[in-house]
């Protein structure tokens, strides 16, 4: 019991990140917030966010892959998106690597492949640490922007020619909650960070990686001699 109350603490640490009221924007905001720059930073703050993915904890129960698909749903109901044509598309997928499976989604580049190859404009920057979006009437389905994407992760009907992507639950974020594929992984494998808490992450865990293999230099040193 322990472990899986762990899990669920890690997994909803993220959705009390972006779903506390504005009245406790300063929480979480740097000491002395004022109350004018409370809602400027929870916009920016919001925006900078990326899903993290924590590859050791996916256990390929695909609840991202579903949830994403009746996100994107005209219905947004589990059932009734079952029965809609087109049927709707998950923007994200379980790729196989090495014997792990590793949830992969746009990862909202700063300098985009496919924004850069888009010839009408239909993918686009939402601001400098924003989101990587797609405006729908404006593409005409010449799958550029999927052929340039270095992850694969822009998808596209053929029957349609439509093109599909991870727009990190925008609608979501706006009304202060996480993307739909976070809100449902049930192992914490998915987790909504903003960038500094990644930066931080990251060091730790490079600190980490460091260290082991000082370890092992050691220990190989010592098995030589």
């Amino acid at each position: 019991d322990a472990p899986r109350d762990g899990l669920a603490r890690d997994r909803h640490s993220s959705i009390e990140h972006v779903s506390r009221s504005r009245n406790a924007a300063a929480d979480f905001g740097p000491p002395g917030l004022a109350h004018a720059d409370e809602s400027r930073y929870l916009e920016e703050r919001t925006l900078k966010g990326r899903v993290f993915v924590e590859v050791e904890r996916c256990v390929a129960c695909k609840r991202c892959v579903l949830s994403c698909a009746v996100e994107h749903s005209a219905s947004k109901d589990m059932l009734a998106a079952m029965v809609e044509v087109p049927a709707p598309k998950a923007r994200v997928k379980l790729v196989p690597v090495d014997g792990v499976t590793v949830p992969t989604e746009c990862r909202h580049c700063d300098a985009a492949a496919c924004v850069a190859a888009c010839p009408t404009g239909a993918v686009f920057k939402d601001g400098p640490h924003g989101p990587v979006l797609l405006n729908s009437s404006h593409c005409v389905g010449c799958g550029s922007c999927v052929i340039a994407c270095p992850y694969g992760v822009i998808g596209q009907n053929f029957e349609t020619q439509e093109v599909y992507k991870c727009d990190l639950c925008s609608e979501r974020l706006a009304a202060e909650t996480v993307p739909a594929c976070v809100e449902a992984c049930p192992t914490g494998c998915l987790t909504f960070r903003v960038e500094e808490e990644l930066k931080s992450w990251l060091k730790t865990v490079n600190a980490v990686q460091e260290k082991r293999i000082e370890q092992h230099a050691r220990i190989s040193d010592q098995s030589e001699g």
